[in-house]
């Protein structure tokens, strides 16, 4: 197991947080083992590997929001545990639709209405009598294909799940969201709803090093109908040349603790390291970066070897779970999957 690393003295990143203060968002204590895997059967729209996880609890079982990768496009799954380490399939909740112009290779219903809490129970909350989720869809077929949108969802059972039409599109935002939009993260607070999200720029010249910049962004509502861009956009951008985030300030994943904003986001660095980070603030649009990161990739050979990215967290029993996407290997050989980390040493693995 691998403690939080802290680089002092490097200018990477600001905060006025005390060590005390960050330490109820530590997670420094990995399973080092996959608990979500790709399912492998050919015709499983999770054959090939899965992807992005967003934990909720309901009733009296723990439920996840997990991406399934066919070679096609990505689905949306869910799945079931009563200790958060033992999962059980429940199936493809959300399908592409060959008719639709937004959904007719990909669907990741990548957000649902939670209790925001850090240390809440994290429970599915209902909006009109129905649960409420967020979409994002990449048009074209492949892995993250094409300008994608956002959209909303709503369910009366978690298994089935009606999309709206998108909410925001790419060519409505600044020039750095153009690219396309990535994961939706929604929390509600005192009758506002705050819709998180990443999103790309367009390809960069090869002056500037090629592929893009991913940033994060907050649009909001106060009947879900209307969505207006925070005008200070991204309330997340990337740190300089040296730093940890330096491509990518992605997959926010927002929660509340004593009176405080708490982002954690993955940053993706110059060398192609992926990590996951910690940005905190006194209001819902200013966030200082910790200089910190809260999960690092692992040594060569563990199950996070390349990436450990795309937070979710929850709490149970005392302490603090943070689940991740883990990646080993190069691709078009590498293996993803779900893994998590916690506040507390495990017993055994």
């Amino acid at each position: 197991m691998s403690g939080a690393l802290v680089l002092k003295g490097k200018s990477l990143f600001a905060t006025d947080l005390d060590d005390a203060s960050i330490g109820p968002f530590r997670t420094p204590y990995r399973y080092g083992k996959l608990v979500l895997a790709a399912s492998g059967s050919p015709d499983a729209f999770d054959s090939k590997l899965v992807d992005d996880p967003i934990v909720f609890r309901h009733e009296s079982g723990f439920y996840m929001l997990y991406i399934g990768f066919d070679g096609q496009g990505y689905q949306t799954g869910l799945a079931m545990s009563s200790d958060l380490v033992h999962w059980k399939r429940l199936g493809c909740v959300a399908k592409r639709d060959p008719n639709s112009k937004y959904t007719r290779y990909n669907v990741a219903l990548s957000s649902i209405l939670r209790e925001s809490g850090l240390t809440s129970q994290g429970r599915a909350r209902k909006v009109h009598g129905r649960y409420l989720g967020a979409w994002n869809a990449y048009p074209n077929p492949g892995y993250e294909e094409g300008a994608a949108v956002i959209g909303l969802a709503w369910s009366d059972d978690l298994l089935h799940w009606e999309l709206t039409e998108p909410i925001l599109f790419s060519a409505d935002g600044a020039p750095w969201e153009h690219g396309g939009l990535y994961r939706p993260n929604l929390i509600e607070e005192d009758g506002v709803f705050y819709l998180y999200y990443n999103a790309k720029t367009d390809p960069l010249p090869k002056a500037e090093g090629g592929g893009w910049h991913e940033q994060t962004g907050v649009a909001t509502s106060h009947d879900l109908k209307h969505w207006v861009r925070y005008s200070g956009n991204p309330v997340l951008r990337n740190g300089g040349l040296d730093a940890w985030d330096a491509r990518f300030a992605s997959n926010p994943f927002v929660v509340r603790y004593a009176g405080r904003w708490g982002m954690y986001y993955y940053g993706l660095d110059v060398k192609g390291k992926a990590r996951e980070l910690l940005a905190v603030g006194d209001d819902p649009y200013h966030f200082n970066k910790v200089n910190e990161i809260i999960i690092d990739t692992g040594a060569p050979g563990t199950v996070d070897e390349t990436y450990a990215h795309k937070p979710s967290v929850i709490w149970h029993d005392g302490q603090l779970y943070h689940f991740y996407c883990a990646v080993s290997g190069k691709w078009p050989h590498e293996v993803r999957g779900i893994s998590v980390a916690r506040s507390k040493p495990w017993t055994s693995t």
